[in-house]
């Protein structure tokens, strides 16, 4: 193995470990987050307000930071900045009002915009010497260690704690825990950097592309499925809301529900993928894989009659279903752009899917979040009408993607 194939892979693993114990510190508080601010005093409109507003400036600031990183190189810089901002997560142990709270929350989300577009660029550049499959497949490997594992912690704490509702000191407890994680990640980007502070050099030359090429008409579809598909999806904040609200699992076991959800996504990614490379092989068609994509609306219209329903069981499909849905979100739906896009505009692509996504779960959720205290039954109605639209984009998609060239 040569110099530069070693140092490769000890960043891919290197990073795998930052997103493993990064994954335990923000996974671990999404999993709670809703609960949280409820035992603070927040409602659900509150609740699905800031959580879509999280998550919007989460994908929107990457079109900007991502091309500021490009602009001055300075990828180690944005990388260390956006994981020193998960500081935000362990500081909600301090917080006594669901205001402050709400902006740690939003601050934890603006680093994960600040730091997203350096890593993977930083990761992309290690992949090339061990194959990109392969590369990527190792981080995300110990990336879903880390997303199982954090839930798995403020459950185990509260099982210790005992039976009953959990107060505001025991989750304020359970964050505090998170300052351990939290060192580590800083602990590895560290050791990574100081490993390798030029990635640059285990990018192999290329032949620049002379080629002036635009957003094809597919890419814009696709951009449209997305918004609609993802703006009927339940975010998990609510999801905790509602299990807590009406007493349908104890506190121990809503984290618990998030890690198993994340476990399934794991698995589904896995198998999505796979399905996704092969009907691309199958049709010698760059974009025949994402007839895949009909599972996200199909999955997705059952989740809301699950997981706001009263009952036990169908919550445990409800968290089945939604992580089968979220490995689909994270691995097809995001890296179909690489498909869609010619190389002169894929960062471009990637900066207006991460807005659109955003901007849908941004508005799904303030959505959901308002209509909840109103009527659970119109929250659910609305997200299957909204489901079904997004099928029939699904089919306007499929045609155009195995007829027209990018």
């Amino acid at each position: 193995m040569n110099n530069q194939k070693k140092a490769a892979f000890q960043i891919i693993f290197l990073f795998g470990l930052v997103s493993l114990f990064g994954d335990m510190v923000y996974e671990g508080a999404r999993s709670v987050n809703g609960p949280y601010l409820k035992t603070l005093g927040a409602n659900a409109a509150i609740v699905g307000l800031a959580a879509g507003l999280a998550e919007f400036l989460g994908y929107a600031i990457r079109l900007f930071s991502g091309y500021f990183a490009d602009k001055t190189k300075a990828y180690w810089l944005f990388t260390f900045i956006g994981y020193g901002l998960l500081i935000s997560v362990p500081l909600l142990a301090l917080t006594g009002i669901w205001q402050v709270a709400v902006v740690f929350i939003i601050i934890e989300r603006l680093g994960k915009a600040l730091r997203s577009p350096a890593k993977d660029t930083i990761l992309s550049q290690a992949t090339k010497q061990v194959g990109t499959g392969f590369g990527f497949a190792i981080a995300e490997a110990l990336d879903q260690i880390g997303a199982i594992s954090g839930p798995l912690i403020f459950t185990v704490l509260f099982l210790l704690l005992g039976k009953g509702n959990r107060s505001l000191a025991d989750y304020q407890f359970g964050y505090s825990l998170l300052w351990i994680p939290l060192a580590l990640v800083m602990f590895c980007i560290f050791i990574a950097y100081r490993r390798l502070p030029d990635p640059e050099v285990l990018e192999p030359p290329v032949t620049k592309n002379q080629q002036t090429e635009k957003l094809g008409k597919v890419f814009w579809i696709y951009t449209v499925f997305t918004f609609v598909t993802t703006l009927g999806f339940a975010n998990f904040a609510l999801i905790g809301y509602h299990f807590k609200a009406k007493h349908i699992l104890s506190d121990a076991q809503i984290p618990l529900f998030y890690a198993l959800a994340m476990g399934v996504d794991a698995i589904a990614a896995l198998a999505i993928g796979k399905a996704y490379d092969i009907f691309k092989t199958r049709h010698n068609n760059e974009k025949a894989g994402l007839i895949t994509l009909i599972a996200i609306p199909l999955f997705s219209l059952f989740i809301p009659v699950f997981v706001f329903s009263a009952k036990f069981s169908f919550a445990l499909a409800g968290a089945i279903i939604w992580g089968i849905v979220m490995g689909a979100h994270e691995t097809v739906m995001k890296y179909a752009i690489a498909d869609l896009t010619p190389l002169k505009k894929r960062g471009t692509g990637y900066g207006i899917f991460n807005t659109a996504y955003g901007l849908a779960i941004f508005i799904g959720s303030a959505l959901t979040g308002l209509l909840y205290d109103y009527s659970i039954t119109t929250v659910i109605a609305l997200s299957i009408v909204v489901e079904i639209a997004a099928i029939a984009i699904f089919f306007t998609l499929k045609k155009e993607a195995l007829t027209a060239s990018l």
